[in-house]
């Protein structure tokens, strides 16, 4: 299956810094690239992966189950764990619940967290007959694209796959239960303004991990796909923080 232009996994080799950089549902590689770049001007060691069904059709995402989203996660994690001294998480969206799944299995092998509107469930009534319409419609109409500041693309699907969303759901529970393993410092950033994850999201996450270092910033001027937005430089410039801070 062709990769959409755009799409492709992008990786940077650096210092014993390593930094696993993930993307979101429906989303692809491009909505973190440029916060990848950032982090790889430290000097440190980036990987921007492309999860599996993503950057090509949403057809083929639905092909894929939440187990092979994390598969590819924790491969490129595993990685960065033999090569670097210190592994940093950070993700958009459901990219963010990929990143505390990985705090949640592998404790402090993963030295912190930085998520980014991170979406571990939706107040969609529609979801609670996903059982059902997975079986019957392939597709619902999506939202790409949720982002204030003009000209920008995160090169993703215009409609959700269902089966794919499905599957998602029952990742969400997962990793929902197991909150109380996160003791890693955590910075969670998420818009005032979302049109895909609702505020309930990340006051969930906030509420029920364990960790004691925990920074909530609220980003006024983006929307969902904050990394392409206007507060692109605060996570970039809160994200750089956050890894110096354990050397200091």
């Amino acid at each position: 299956m062709d990769v959409m232009p755009g799409a492709e996994p992008w990786s940077a080799d650096g210092n014993e810094i390593g930094i696993l950089v993930l993307h979101g549902f429906s989303g692809s590689p491009a909505s973190m690239k440029p916060w990848g770049q950032a982090l790889a001007e430290e000097g440190w060691t980036v990987r921007v992966p492309r999860l599996p069904g993503h950057g090509t059709t949403w057809q083929e995402a639905n092909l894929t189950t939440w187990q092979d989203w994390y598969g590819e996660a924790e491969r490129q994690f595993l990685e960065l764990q033999a090569r670097c001294s210190h592994v940093f998480v950070m993700g958009l969206s459901v990219g963010g619940a990929l990143s505390l799944r990985l705090a949640e299995v592998h404790g402090d092998a993963v030295t912190g967290l930085a998520l980014v509107n991170p979406a571990v469930s939706s107040e969609d009534k529609k979801l609670i007959l996903l059982p059902v319409l997975s079986r019957l419609m392939s597709s619902f109409p999506g939202v790409v694209n949720d982002i204030a500041k003009p000209g920008q693309d995160e090169v993703g699907y215009d409609r959700l796959p269902l089966k794919a969303l499905r599957s998602l759901t029952e990742f969400w529970k997962i990793t929902k239960a197991d909150l109380g393993k996160v003791t890693q410092p955590l910075v969670v950033f998420h818009s005032a303004h979302d049109h895909l994850i609702e505020p309930s999201s990340s006051e969930y996450i906030l509420e029920h991990v364990a960790s004691t270092d925990l920074r909530e910033v609220v980003l006024l001027e983006s929307f969902h796909v904050a990394t392409l937005d206007y507060d692109a430089d605060l996570i970039v410039r809160d994200s750089i923080a956050l890894v110096r801070r354990p050397s200091e």
